[in-house]
Parts: C-alpha cells; sequence; structure tokens
C-alpha cells in the first residue's frame, strides 16, 4: 500500500487549476486539498459552476483532489458532490463565548450538517488547531462523538504536537475517524517577551515524523498524507521546502511501510 501523497494549495491560492496542477505534480504531489475561501480562486459563491471545472484541470494535470477547505454550506456541499471531491474541511472556532458554550455552538453546526453529509454523501472532517481553536486531537474526538461515520477527524503532525500530544497516542484514539493525515512542523520562537509558534520544515520542529509513520504502519492507515506547506520563514521558496519535505516523509513512510 502506498499513501495517496497531496499537497494544501494554499501558497498558490489565486492559480487555475491546469496551472496549479502542473506546478504540484512537478513537486512530485499526486493529490491536492483546495481552497474554497473568499479569497481563493474557486470562492464559495461559484463553487457550483467552477470547482468541478477546477478538479477536472487537476485530474488532467494527474493530481486527485482529496478535499477543500472551505464552509459547510450547501453550495460547498453540492460542488463537491459534482466535482466528486469526498470531504470538506472545517476547524471549531472557539469566540468570546468561552470554550464550553463555543464547543456547544460547533456541535449544533455540525449536526445540522448532518443531512447534508447524507443527502450529497460528502464527509466533514475536522482538523484540530492552536489558539483561538479547538485545539487537540482528543478536543475534536470529543466534539464528534456520536456524529455519523461521515464526520472525520482531519489529524494535524504541528497541532498536535503544539498540543502536548504524541502520535502514538492521539492517532490511535482517533483512528476509527481518521480521514486525511496533515503533515507539517512548528517550534516556539521567543518574541516581545513571550513565545511565538514558528513553522519549520519537517526535521525541525516538535512533531516526530517519523514515529506519525510508525503509528500508521500499525493502524494499517491507507488514506491521504497532506502536505501543509505552511512555513513562517519566507526566505525559502515554499516549493523548495515542500520538495525537501516530501523527500523526507516519503523516506520515514518507507523505514514503516504501510502493511498490505
Amino acid at each position: 500500500m502506498t499513501y495517496l501523497w497531496s499537497v494544501f494549495t494554499k501558497p498558490w491560492i489565486g492559480l487555475p487549476g491546469d496551472e496549479l496542477g502542473r506546478l504540484i505534480s512537478g513537486l512530485g504531489f499526486a493529490g491536492a486539498e483546495v481552497p474554497v475561501r473568499d479569497t481563493a480562486y474557486v470562492t464559495p459563491a461559484i463553487a457550483e459552476a467552477e470547482l468541478p471545472k477546477f478538479t477536472a484541470q487537476l485530474r488532467a494535470e494527474g493530481i486527485e483532489p482529496i478535499s477543500v477547505a472551505s464552509d459547510l454550506s450547501e453550495q460547498v456541499f453540492a460542488a463537491c458532490a459534482e466535482s466528486g471531491v469526498p470531504m470538506i474541511r472545517i476547524m471549531a472556532d472557539l469566540g468570546p463565548d468561552g470554550y464550553a458554550a463555543a464547543v456547544r455552538r460547533n456541535r449544533e453546526l455540525l449536526e445540522r450538517a448532518v443531512v447534508l453529509t447524507e443527502r450529497y454523501d460528502v464527509q466533514v472532517g475536522v482538523q484540530p488547531h492552536h489558539g483561538r481553536y479547538v485545539s487537540s486531537t482528543l478536543g475534536v474526538l470529543q466534539l464528534l462523538d456520536g456524529l455519523p461515520d461521515r464526520f472525520k477527524l482531519v489529524w494535524d503532525a504541528a497541532h498536535d504536537a503544539l498540543a502536548g500530544d504524541h502520535p502514538a497516542v492521539t492517532l490511535e484514539l482517533g483512528a476509527d475517524r481518521l480521514g486525511i493525515v496533515n503533515l507539517k512542523n512548528v517550534h516556539y520562537l521567543r518574541a516581545d517577551g513571550g513565545w511565538k509558534t514558528n513553522f519549520v520544515e519537517a526535521e525541525d520542529g516538535l512533531s516526530d515524523w517519523p514515529a506519525v509513520f510508525a503509528t500508521l504502519r500499525q493502524l494499517n492507515y491507507s488514506g491521504p498524507i497532506c502536505l501543509t506547506g505552511q512555513y513562517s520563514d519566507p526566505a525559502v521558496p515554499v516549493e523548495t521546502r515542500l520538495e525537501k519535505d516530501l523527500r523526507f516523509a516519503v523516506t520515514s513512510a518507507a523505514q514503516h511501510p504501510s502493511r498490505e
């Protein structure tokens, strides 16, 4: 079993599908998560008309769309169904109402989306995110508890590390919900009397990618692996860093191959 090596295409958010497909195929990827946001080439308002064309252009370049990063509006569900995109990825935001109230609010949002997941046969993936979101894998799993199987965990290496967790624990606990594995890395830098997150290359951060693949092997995971292309320092082109990180990920996976 080989992984579908994918990339979040946010760094090239303004490119049309044909140019984007050629670019990321040239970097060595075969899958893509596509932003469908107000700042993207395909926005939610035009998604029903434009996403099928965009994804067809990607497929013509050998790139399979694994998900969109968007909202849970019906127009986005309909666009994904028409385009053959299996998942909408979101994050569970926290507001001034406090954590418990925000979790209830996000749970209500997900419950309202149940009928849309059934109508369009499109999954919803929820990713933990450091900061003003539900930040831990375990928090996301609690949020999803009791929802239908179409509601998935998008596990993220960097945010799992920022939460102080370890992939051997959180991937195993989330195995039944695991839809996508995101790979990026991060550490802290001291700044302005405090600390800030600094997103870095694969070998420089808090997350142990070889440990991720060792756990995925034990779980017999065969879904997409998505490198998110997030780096805080703009001094090196994102394409250069992604090529290096993809090589490191492929090498790490080869050391811990997925079982047939």
